[in-house]
């Protein structure tokens, strides 16, 4: 049983409900988006405390991303909920209760039903003005990452021009002196060291030109279906030796798609050489292509260790690697989003559950 409410207890609940929405205001107004949660449990403080049986009442906040509580709610207990939206889709609710089993929904005034929807459309701007400030925030580092990307993509294209006539007269002149040299000789050993180190170099060379966007691209329409799986055939004894296993699917046994050949092959050599080798023993690497309506959807997922949030925004970075000195040059992946980005596409990594990393390439059909 409710008892009933005189006129200076009307009175006395409207200041608290005014209270609480000057206290929400002042808490989102002042809130600090890294220390939500804090300010989401401050604003469960203040609606719990503005009900009429404040001491038997308990408020929850409920969404993808948080939880507060006053404390835990029962079971069976009576109570009253508001939804929560951001951006007009509901995202999580609102809900204010009482302990005691002998109070029925009469127990809330009208006015009480009104500020806790009040308050939940609060608390859903607040969540909605967070987002806005992570999605600016990630666009930001995208440009900056982009104008990063321009301008060592023209320093590198200068570098790899400069290194080209050098290294073609190393290679020239190694070979001539080779030719003059005895057959199994140490001068002859020490020649081939020589060629060999520059070929290495040459080959580094045209990575710097791939990311540059430099090299001469021809594109024409292909069944890719082919071309990868030529390219992932050449990589055979590579996964053998690593004791590797692959599996190659495609949504379609004709997938046409206008491409650079070569570069799609650097594309696919590139990511599968990354994946055997942050690839466990007899671990398994799985090639998914898609053939969408209006893009090409590569995915090549391995269950090596995965790529730390820390390092994320950099991996596409020239000379950023996490490989040992020696084995890599830390061009692989810039060379593959130079690529990608020549061909109008998008590339980007995210978890392969329950461990590992799945690489998304999308190709547009043109």
């Amino acid at each position: 049983m409710v008892p009933l409410i005189t006129i200076e207890e009307k009175l006395k609940e409207r200041i608290k409900e005014l209270t609480c929405l000057y206290e929400v205001t002042s808490i989102i107004v002042n809130c600090d988006y890294d220390q939500l949660q804090k300010s989401l449990q401050a604003i469960v403080i203040c609606l719990k405390d503005a009900l009429r049986y404040s001491e038997q009442a308990c408020v929850e906040i409920k969404t993808d991303d948080f939880f507060v509580s006053t404390e835990e709610f029962p079971k069976k207990m009576v109570l009253i909920s508001s939804p929560i939206h951001m951006f007009n889709k509901e995202e999580g609710v609102l809900k204010a209760g009482y302990l005691n089993t002998n109070f029925t929904e009469k127990v809330f005034l009208y006015e009480e039903k009104l500020l806790l929807a009040k308050v939940a459309i609060e608390i859903g701007n607040l969540l909605e003005r967070k987002k806005i400030q992570e999605n600016e925030a990630l666009l930001k580092r995208k440009v900056e990452r982009a104008d990063r990307i321009s301008i060592l993509g023209e320093i590198t294209a200068g570098i790899a021009h400069e290194l080209n006539t050098p290294l073609a007269n190393i290679l020239g002149f190694a070979e001539l002196l080779k030719s003059r040299s005895k057959k199994n000789s140490q001068a002859e050993k020490d020649i081939d060291k020589i060629i060999n180190s520059a070929i290495y170099s040459r080959e580094v060379v045209k990575k710097l030109m791939f990311f540059a966007c430099e090299m001469p691209q021809k594109k024409e329409l292909v069944t890719i279906n082919e071309v990868i799986t030529d390219a992932i055939n050449l990589l055979d004894p590579t996964f053998k030796k690593n004791k590797i296993t692959y599996y190659l699917n495609y949504s379609h046994p004709s997938i046409q798609l206008k491409v650079d050949i070569i570069q799609l092959t650097q594309v696919i050599f590139n990511l599968i050489l990354n994946a055997i080798y942050f690839s466990p023993e007899k671990g398994e690497i799985i090639i998914n292509v898609t053939d969408n309506l209006k893009d090409v959807e590569l995915k090549i997922s391995d269950e090596g260790p995965g790529i730390k949030n820390s390092i994320s925004d950099k991996i596409f970075e020239p000379f950023f690697t996490t490989k040992p000195v020696g084995d890599g040059s830390g061009l692989g992946l810039s060379v593959v989003h130079g690529i990608i980005k020549s061909h109008q596409g998008a590339i980007k990594h995210e978890p392969n559950y329950p461990k590992g990393t799945t690489f998304v390439i999308n190709f547009p059909k043109l």
